[in-house]
C-alpha cells in the first residue's frame, strides 16, 4: 500500500475543517506539511445548508454584552454547558465573525453600515449576524476561498477515511479510500483534526445531507476516543414535511408566526414569554403536544402545523428571507407570500460527540476535533440556533492552532509504524465487502431498520420501553449488518461500497445514542423522558462518556463545569 507522509491531517472540508485548516497555515507556515481530506469537494460540505445566522457579541455596550450571550447559551443547554468552554467561546466570537467579513463573507449591514443582526431563538436581544437566509453558503465560500491562497494546503477531495491508526497510544495517521480510483491509501500524521460534521442520517427524517453520516465520530469512538453526551439530539421545529428540508429559525427571528389548525398561536400555552423565539427542544415539544392533541393539520406525510410568513410583507421575505420563499415554492409548491407554511419537527443537530476540551484536544494523544462532530460542551443538553456556526470558527481554529503546536514539537511518524495497521485494514474491507460470496443481507433494509427503530425509541419523546426496545433493534441490525452482500465489486466509484461503510459508523452511533439515553433518567433540553419528566440535578448534573466495545458502548460520567452560573429552573 502507498504511504504519503504528513504532519498534519484535516479530516473534513465543511467550515470548521477549513477553519482548522487555514489556522494551522497561519501558526507554522511552510513548517507543517498539511493534508486536507473530505469525502466530498469542500463546497458541497454540509455548512452549505446552515441558513440563519452565526451568533456573536458584534454590538457590545448598549443591551448586550459577552456574559450575556454566555447566560443564554447556558440557559440554552439546560446547565450541562461547561461554562469556563462557554466563557471562551463568546468572547473569541466576535473576532472570529469580523475575520470572516474582512476574508469577504457578503453579511448582511444596517443602514448605518455595521452588519446586521437578527433575534434567534432563546437569544434574548438580537445578536446573530447573517447574510441574508444562505449565511453557511457565503461563510463556507468565503473560507473556501482563503485556504486556496495557502500553498502548504495539500487537498485529498472524495476520499474517505475508513480507520485511525494508533501506536504506542498515539495517532499516527489513517487509512482512505479514493473514491475515484478504489485505491486504499496510508496517510501518516503527528496530528489529526476530525472535522466531519453531524450524523443526521441515522434519522429517518432529517434537515441533514445524505453525507451526514457521522464517519468522524465513529473513527474516534473504535480508536478508543470517547464520545460526550451522545443521547442529546436536537430536533427543529420547522421541517417541511416529507422532504425534511430545513425552514430556517430565521423565519421566526423576523416575525413569523406558528398556528394550529384552530387559528391559535399555540406556543403561549408552552413558551408565553418568548412565543417564537423560544428554544427550539421546547417549540419541538410543543408542536408534538398540538399534534397529540388532535390540533395540528393532516397531510399526506403526516401532521403538521403552520408557519405563517404573510404578514411580512414580500419585500422583507424577498430581502430576508430568499431562500425560504425558494424552498417552499420548489418543494410544496408554497409561495410563503401568499400561504402558510407546512411544517413539523425534524432531527438537525447533535449535542454529543467526540470528547474535547477547550483547545479542542481528545483523550488520545494527537487528535483533536472541531465543529459538530466534536463535543467541546458548549450546547450541553440543547443547542441555541445560530451557535453553531460560530462554534465552527471559533473551535476550528482552536484546534488547528493546538494542533500545530503539538505537532512542531512531536516525533516524525515512520512508515513501518503504519504499514502493517493499514494493511490490516486493506484486507478487512476486502475481505469483508469486496470479496465475500456468502453475504444474505442488504444494506438498503438495515438502514431502514435503524431509522425506524431510532425514529420510534429516541425520538423527540423517549420512554425506558421505547429506548429498550430500540436498543434490541439496534444490536439485531448489527448481527444482520456482518451478513451483508454488495453487488457493485467494481473498484471505480464505488458508491455501494462506500455507503456501507457509512451505515457501520451509524450502527456504532446509533448503539451509543440508544446506551446514553436508557442510562440518563430525566428530562434535560433535548432529552425528554415520559417517565422520568423533570431535571434531576442531584443524580445527573454531570456529561455523559461511552467507550466503544464490540458488545455496544460502555458508559461513565464525566464533572459538569461550574463557573459562575448556579443551576435553576429553565424558564421563558
Amino acid at each position: 500500500m502507498e504511504i504519503i507522509n504528513h504532519d498534519i491531517i484535516v479530516v473534513g472540508g465543511g467550515a470548521a475543517g477549513l477553519r482548522a485548516a487555514i489556522a494551522i497555515a497561519e501558526e507554522a507556515g511552510s513548517r507543517l506539511d498539511l493534508a486536507l481530506v473530505s469525502k466530498v469537494y469542500p463546497m458541497r460540505s454540509h455548512t452549505v445548508s446552515a441558513e440563519g445566522g452565526a451568533a456573536a457579541v458584534l454590538h457590545e455596550g448598549g443591551e448586550d454584552s459577552l456574559d450575556l450571550h454566555a447566560y443564554d447559551t447556558i440557559k440554552g443547554s439546560d446547565f450541562l454547558a461547561d461554562q469556563d468552554v462557554v466563557e471562551a467561546f463568546v468572547q473569541e466570537a466576535p473576532g472570529e465573525l469580523i475575520q470572516l467579513e474582512h476574508w469577504g463573507c457578503p453579511w448582511s449591514r444596517e443602514p448605518d453600515g455595521r452588519i446586521a443582526v437578527r433575534p434567534f431563538g432563546g437569544m434574548t436581544v438580537y445578536r446573530t449576524a447573517f447574510a441574508a437566509d444562505k449565511t453557511g453558503f457565503h461563510m463556507l465560500h468565503a473560507l473556501f476561498q482563503t485556504s486556496l491562497k495557502y500553498t502548504a494546503i495539500k487537498r485529498y477531495d472524495e476520499w474517505f477515511v475508513t480507520r485511525l491508526l494508533v501506536n504506542e497510544g498515539r495517532v499516527v495517521g489513517l487509512t482512505a479510500l479514493d473514491i475515484r480510483s478504489g485505491t486504499m491509501r496510508a496517510l501518516t500524521a503527528k496530528a489529526i483534526i476530525i472535522a466531519t460534521g453531524g450524523l443526521g442520517r441515522i434519522f429517518p427524517f432529517t434537515t441533514n445531507a445524505a453525507i451526514n453520516t457521522g464517519d468522524g465520530m465513529a473513527l474516534a469512538y473504535r480508536a478508543d476516543a470517547p464520545l460526550k453526551d451522545m443521547e442529546f439530539v436536537q430536533y427543529h421545529p420547522t421541517g417541511l414535511p416529507g422532504t425534511g428540508i430545513l425552514i430556517t429559525e430565521a423565519a421566526r427571528g423576523e416575525g413569523g408566526y406558528l398556528y394550529n389548525k384552530e387559528g391559535e398561536r399555540f406556543l403561549s400555552r408552552y413558551v408565553p414569554g418568548r412565543m417564537e423565539l423560544g428554544p427550539r427542544d421546547i417549540i419541538s415539544r410543543a408542536i408534538m403536544m398540538e399534534i397529540e392533541a388532535g390540533r395540528a393539520f393532516d397531510g399526506p406525510y403526516g401532521e403538521f402545523v403552520h408557519l405563517d410568513l404573510r404578514h411580512l410583507g414580500e419585500e422583507l421575505i424577498d430581502r430576508k428571507l430568499p431562500f425560504v420563499r425558494e424552498l417552499t415554492r420548489n418543494y410544496v409548491g408554497i409561495d410563503p407570500v401568499h400561504e402558510p407554511i407546512p411544517v413539523r419537527p425534524v432531527a438537525h443537530y447533535m449535542m454529543g460527540g467526540i470528547h474535547t476540551n477547550v483547545d479542542a484536544e481528545t483523550p488520545l494523544p494527537g487528535l483533536y476535533s472541531a465543529g459538530e462532530s466534536a463535543c467541546p460542551t458548549i450546547n450541553g443538553a440543547n443547542r441555541l440556533g445560530s451557535n453553531s456556526l460560530t462554534e465552527c470558527l471559533v473551535f476550528g481554529a482552536r484546534a488547528g492552532r493546538a494542533a500545530a503546536r503539538y505537532a512542531l514539537e512531536a516525533a516524525a511518524v515512520r512508515a513501518n509504524q503504519v504499514e502493517a495497521l493499514a494493511n490490516d485494514e486493506e484486507r478487512r474491507i476486502r475481505e469483508r465487502f469486496l470479496n465475500r460470496q456468502d453475504g444474505t443481507e442488504r444494506i438498503g433494509h438495515i438502514r431502514e431498520g435503524m431509522q425506524r427503530a431510532m425514529e420510534r425509541g429516541l425520538g423527540v419523546y423517549r420512554t425506558r420501553q421505547g429506548i429498550e426496545e430500540a436498543v434490541a433493534d439496534l444490536r439485531s441490525l448489527r448481527e444482520r449488518f456482518a451478513h451483508v452482500s454488495l453487488d457493485d465489486r467494481s473498484a471505480v466509484f464505488n458508491t455501494e461500497l462506500v455507503n456501507a461503510l457509512e451505515l457501520e459508523c451509524m450502527l456504532d452511533l446509533a448503539q451509543a445514542i440508544a446506551g446514553a439515553a436508557l442510562v440518563r433518567e430525566e428530562s434535560r433540553g433535548a432529552h425528554s423522558r415520559r417517565d422520568f419528566p423533570e431535571r434531576d440535578d442531584e443524580r445527573f448534573l454531570h456529561h455523559s462518556l461511552s467507550y466503544y466495545t464490540p458488545e455496544g458502548p460502555r458508559l461513565s460520567t464525566h464533572p459538569v463545569t461550574i463557573t459562575r452560573w448556579q443551576p435553576e429552573e429553565r424558564k421563558y
